[in-house]
């Protein structure tokens, strides 16, 4: 009979959140989904619900707890500490954000993650490292709209660096003026409004943030607001401006309500007078009749 090793208490792997019902792992994109083939079936399914989640989620926070159950079912597989990383940017964890990138693009072999891993490095005051990795990308590998990203993130970083000129240079590109909506146009505007403002070029940049706020549909930026401040129109907070008239007209009625309550000297002095004639039956009486 073949003895039997030490006894060891089994220990679950630990659950993630709950994802809704409503979110299938049909939801993820296709090729992304394809990435999950080498894992089992059902453990594919889960791991993509909870990418899945991940994305849709709007809470930042929420969105990063998701990832990390991904991760601890499939920790070698490139989308999924891709959507770590971006999760961990979202959430300003920039280094383990840079970590997972790296991670990412060594799995998958894809400069996709530059821009973001270049604005960690930024965000972490690493500024030499940041531009590094911009130029790191070549045009070939990238989708324009990656390269846009580039752009602006390079653009920061010379804004960093107090080189205004070249960040308003960085972002100077044919779409700047091709009159053609894409994707990313708003951020663009609104990187290159940045860019001129920071440069001392205050009428540009309101030109630019115009345009970002008219291509801004769905309120990607707030360059709406920003073109309101360098219009100097300022809104006040309609609630407070509420709540301050209650208290004004409240404060009026307490004045009401104060003078109603008090009475003229004359009034006061003339009281005594009065109670002395409710208690005097003489007092009370017709001058005749006591006469009489």
């Amino acid at each position: 009979m073949t003895p039997r090793g030490p006894v060891t208490e089994y220990q679950s792997r630990p659950s993630g959140p709950s994802v809704p019902d409503a979110i299938s792992a049909d939801q993820m994109d296709p090729e992304a989904r394809s990435a999950l083939n080498s894992l089992p079936n059902d453990l594919a399914d889960s791991v993509a619900r909870y990418l899945v989640a991940a994305e849709l989620e709007e809470d930042p926070e929420k969105g990063y707890a998701y990832t990390q159950a991904a991760k601890r079912l499939a920790a070698r597989v490139g989308v999924v500490r891709e959507a770590c990383g971006i999760a961990a940017y979202r959430t300003s964890r920039w280094a383990e954000a840079l970590s997972e990138l790296r991670a990412a693009r060594r799995m998958t072999g894809r400069d996709d993650y530059l821009p973001i891993m270049a604005d960690c490095e930024r965000a972490l005051g690493r500024l030499d490292r940041a531009l590094a990795l911009v130029h790191e990308a070549t045009a070939e590998g990238l989708s324009r709209a990656m390269q846009i990203e580039l752009r602006i993130v390079e653009s920061g970083i010379r804004r960093d660096q107090g080189h205004t000129d070249a960040a308003v240079l960085a972002l100077r590109v044919p779409e700047l003026t091709s009159g053609r909506v894409r994707p990313w146009s708003a951020r663009l505007f609104y990187a290159y409004a940045d860019a001129l403002l920071a440069a001392g070029r205050a009428e540009e940049a309101r030109d630019a943030f115009a345009r970002a706020a008219e291509v801004d549909t769905g309120g990607e930026t707030d360059a709406a607001d920003r073109l309101d401040e360098l219009d100097g129109i300022e809104f006040e907070d309609l609630a407070e401006a509420e709540d301050l008239e209650d208290l004004e007209d409240l404060e009026d009625l307490d004045g009401l309500a104060d003078a109603e309550g008090e009475q003229p000297a004359e009034a006061q002095a003339e009281e005594p007078a009065d109670a002395e004639e409710l208690t005097d039956p003489e007092a009370a009486a017709d001058p005749q009749d006591v006469a009489g």
